[in-house]
């Protein structure tokens, strides 16, 4: 099939974006949403590919949330190619409707405590005991934030106390200005997408998510946009994630189900390429809570810093 290259309406106003959302659907269109912080890669283009599928029109949003980044991680740093984004959408058969890249969604009428300072003004607070996120560092006046207070406590959310109040508050956000009937997420971010399905659940919102399955690059490794931050020797050593993934679940499909010896065998290998494990956890696939014995479906999530770049990984283990 040759590559569509019809051009998104890029929409940067929420205003306009939801007087747009509302239009469509009073001419019976349905909505999917794709959010994206940018740097777009195949992964994200198959989020698109599945969205195209689920309904009439597409939105893909582009932003870049401070709200789910602590003043010591990488907001600063996130790479970005606005332009380059638009160009891989453009390549997707049948295209996409809109992208919705607005400059700051927490930017309000009326707000007395605005700062416009840029994502680089997030300084660091550790040492001052206050749990804060970069928004609230940079001084705007948003104060409203959503919580799934037992799905984000582990994993993720032990060593990054302040990311998934975040995700869910600006994933709200987007779903109140784009309104979709549709909203698509990768597994990679297995937490993330499970407190998004619970969120949508407990507040009733009328939207349909879809976890769409990993993809990885030919050697294995999975995408993400911090990939790029890799030497080609870390690279090399952080296929030790995916390698020790795969070992793991053959050996429980294998009846080996002590989750103790099987979490052990992932950290030796993933410890002895060079990485620092920040988590490597065997869960219930609903609740997110440890397991000692596999007896019910499962995944086997794991964080471990390569260099300075932390990579995130996990694979289903369904017995």
């Amino acid at each position: 099939m040759e590559a569509s290259k019809k051009e998104p309406l890029i929409i940067t106003d929420k205003e306009q974006m939801r007087k747009w959302s509302r239009t469509m659907r009073s001419q019976g269109k349905s909505i999917g949403l794709v959010p994206t912080m940018g740097y777009l890669h195949q992964g994200h283009i198959s989020l698109v590919k599945e969205a195209l599928k689920l309904t009439n029109l597409t939105v893909v949003s582009i932003y870049v949330n401070p709200g789910q980044f602590a003043p010591s991680e990488d907001l600063s740093t996130y790479p970005s190619d606005f332009h380059g984004d638009i160009s891989k959408l453009m390549s997707v058969p049948g295209g996409v409707d809109v992208v919705f890249h607005p400059h700051n969604l927490y930017e309000y009428e009326n707000d007395t405590k605005r700062n416009k300072n840029d994502k680089g003004a997030c300084k660091n607070l550790e040492g001052k005991g206050e749990v804060v996120s970069c928004l609230e560092e940079s001084g705007m006046g948003h104060e409203t934030w959503v919580r799934v207070e037992k799905l984000e406590n582990g994993l993720c959310g032990k060593s990054r106390p302040v990311f998934f109040r975040g995700v869910a508050t600006v994933v709200t956000k987007l779903f109140n200005i784009v309104e979709p009937d549709v909203a698509v997420f990768g597994k990679k971010d297995y937490q993330q997408w499970r407190i998004v399905q619970r969120m949508v659940r407990d507040l009733d919102f009328s939207i349909r998510i879809i976890g769409t399955e990993i993809l990885r690059d030919n050697d294995g490794l999975a995408m993400s946009s911090r990939n790029v931050h890799l030497s080609a020797e870390e690279r090399r050593k952080a296929l030790s994630i995916s390698r020790s993934l795969l070992g793991a679940k053959s050996s429980a499909e294998n009846g080996h189900i002590n989750c103790r010896e099987l979490r052990d065998s992932v950290i030796q290998a993933v410890s002895e390429a060079g990485g620092r494990i920040d988590y490597a956890e065997i869960v219930d696939q609903e609740s997110l809570q440890a397991v000692e014995e596999i007896s019910s479906p499962v995944v086997f999530c794991i964080a471990a810093w390569f260099g300075k770049v932390r990579l995130i990984d996990n694979i289903e283990i369904n017995l």
